[in-house]
């Protein structure tokens, strides 16, 4: 057994009990597949030999009673190996999403989405087909194929020796084929990620593709990857359709053998025809067995290919974890200090030599143009990734000495893309703070100015915002994840362009909002409009991964940098179009 399938059928351990329960069925059954083949040769002899005509009325009776109980007993194998098989494909996927979820940002920057969807939906019902298949078939075939091998041997072991030869001859096409099926299955599997990644990307960008007219370009795209998975799907196809007919064409020869040397046997008068009759029904019962056996292990192989993409996803390590002398904090003050931090993707530097000092309960904004590093910058502050040189501390100690659950509990985002989830409004806010009351919610909602228009939806808090929010305008989008920020209560506040998607009259609600949620707390801002950082404590203008200017907006206005050059290009911009628009 490979290690992919000693490690998926790992899975299965937890729920010996259903296994055992299911062997014992299974152990009937497979019997009474024997015991039938067996029963050929006595009742044929009373019948033919004895003229017994009593057997007629008991073969009728006893073949009603063999059939009954193995029936009874293939349920409960059936029913008991298929919710073995169930849990533990329940816990492979409970693992690859726990796995998943908790990898860091660089994981995710590596992997598209919708490959990961197709790993944890495409993958695991391969896998599931093949587990369910596999130990379905697995004991009651091995076991009918054990007690039917038994039979032939006893009634004739030359015969037996030519039935048994033909099948190992089986078995190397059925491995070279079953190779063949796995290679192909995991490349259909690849494939089908990039199927999903189309899909992810074109749902939700459908509102760009509608603005430019690319239909028909999207369509071609999917259709072109769609041929792919067809192509490589054709391959996995005739593998598997090919195994079947190679092996009964060389099971033919072996039944062919048996019959040519067992009808001379049976009129030369060393063979009963009952005995041969027994034979001959146990050999051909045999094959269906093997049959089922070779077909398993094809869809075993398939699987093995699903199988190998879900454990090397299961087998990627983040790369931010505790180390081992990280400590748990409680609330820290909010003071952070930055020492000569660098940081960078490979071989492409993102920011250099940032050093910079921020006390408590001080609003410090980031402003640059796009690329300058500026999100970087929040992003290595929350542990996101780790710094290539220098560190980061909050209250004096390095944040890589702090435990990932306390240094997330020092935050709260609130950013422009609004996350919020396919849930109530209330459980949105809640996921601030897990296990809040109705109370600590609504008090959320009203600081963040939600309350009102929350109160007026047809379900009020209960009501279920769809996907992303989308049966809600941008404002209130917006003052939600400002109530879920506020619920958290978290000491630091990170808001990256907040505001730069809302109209004038839903920006005055939310800034508004945003007074009461950085009340207190030492907030960093990230802004394209100076005109939402103009209050700020410090302002930091970065350019090129460095920080070219630190001050306040008064300060950084009479040094005439990069800032006062933005600046005055925004609020000319600004004043213009208003002389433009007056009567």
């Amino acid at each position: 057994m490979t290690p992919v399938l000693k490690r998926t059928f790992a899975y299965f351990i937890p729920y010996w009990h259903l296994l055992l329960f299911s062997a014992l069925c299974s152990l009937v059954v497979g019997a009474m597949d024997g015991a039938f083949a067996y029963l050929v040769e006595p009742v044929l002899k009373k019948i033919f030999a004895g003229k017994d005509a009593s057997i007629f009325l008991l073969v009728p009776i006893g073949i009603i009673a063999l059939f009954a109980v193995r029936g009874i007993c293939r349920y409960i194998y059936d029913a008991t190996i298929k919710l073995a098989g169930q849990k533990a494909i329940q816990d492979i996927r409970n693992d690859l999403y726990c796995s998943t979820i908790s990898q860091d940002m660089a994981f995710f920057h590596r992997k598209a989405t919708g490959d990961l969807m197709s790993s944890m939906t495409n993958d695991i019902t391969t896998m599931q087909e093949g587990m369910s298949q596999v130990v379905t078939g697995l004991f009651r075939d091995l076991i009918s194929f054990a007690a039917l091998l038994g039979v032939i041997f006893y009634r004739n072991w030359q015969l037996a020796i030519i039935t048994f030869v033909v099948i190992p001859m089986t078995a190397y096409p059925a491995q070279l084929i079953g190779k063949k099926i796995k290679n192909s299955a995991r490349r259909s599997l690849d494939v089908m990620g990039g199927i999903g990644v189309i899909m992810q990307e074109s749902f939700s960008g459908i509102k760009v593709i509608k603005a430019f007219g690319l239909e028909r370009q999207s369509t071609e795209r999917f259709q072109h990857k769609n041929s792919e998975y067809l192509h490589q799907l054709k391959r996995y196809i005739k593998y598997s359709s090919l195994a079947t007919p190679i092996s009964e064409m060389i099971t033919s020869l072996g039944i062919a053998t048996v019959v040519y040397i067992g009808g001379k046997q049976v009129i030369s008068g060393y063979m009963s025809a009952s005995e041969f009759f027994s034979f001959v029904a146990a050999m051909i019962m045999l094959y269906t067995p093997l049959k089922k056996l070779q077909s398993s292990y094809n869809v075993v192989q398939r699987s093995a290919g699903a199988a190998e993409r879900v454990f090397n996803l299961l087998d990627e390590k983040p790369s931010i974890t505790n180390n081992s002398a990280a400590t748990s904090i409680n609330r820290s003050s909010g003071r952070v200090e930055f020492r000569d931090v660098s940081f960078g993707y490979a071989d492409e530097p993102i920011l250099q030599s940032i050093s910079l000092n921020v006390a408590s309960n001080q609003m410090v904004a980031l402003v640059g143009p796009s690329g300058s590093g500026k999100t970087t910058l929040i992003a290595l502050l929350m542990r996101l990734y780790d710094v290539n040189n220098g560190q980061i501390l909050l209250d004096g100690i390095d944040i890589r000495d702090i435990t990932l659950e306390s240094l997330n509990n020092q935050f709260a985002l609130v950013d422009q893309e609004t996350t919020l989830f396919n849930d109530t409004i209330a459980n949105n806010i809640r996921y601030g703070k897990p296990g809040a009351t109705q109370e600590e919610v609504e008090t959320a909602a009203a600081t963040a100015f939600a309350h009102d228009f929350i109160s007026q939806l047809p379900e009020s808090y209960k009501t279920n915002i769809g996907d992303r929010g989308i049966r809600l305008s941008g404002g209130q989008r917006q003052r939600i994840c400002i109530a879920r920020a506020l619920l958290k209560n978290a000491p630091i506040l990170i808001l990256d362009e907040a505001t730069s998607a809302l109209d004038t009259e839903s920006e005055q609600m939310v800034q508004k909002a945003l007074d009461n949620l950085m009340a207190n707390r030492t907030t960093f801002v990230i802004a394209h409009r100076l005109s939402t950082v103009l209050h700020a404590d410090k302002i930091l203008v970065l350019e090129d991964g460095r920080i070219i200017e630190s001050g306040s907006h008064d300060d950084l206005l009479k040094s005439s940098g990069l800032y006062s050059r933005l600046y005055s290009l925004q609020f000319v911009d600004h004043d213009s179009a208003e002389i433009t628009h007056e009567p």
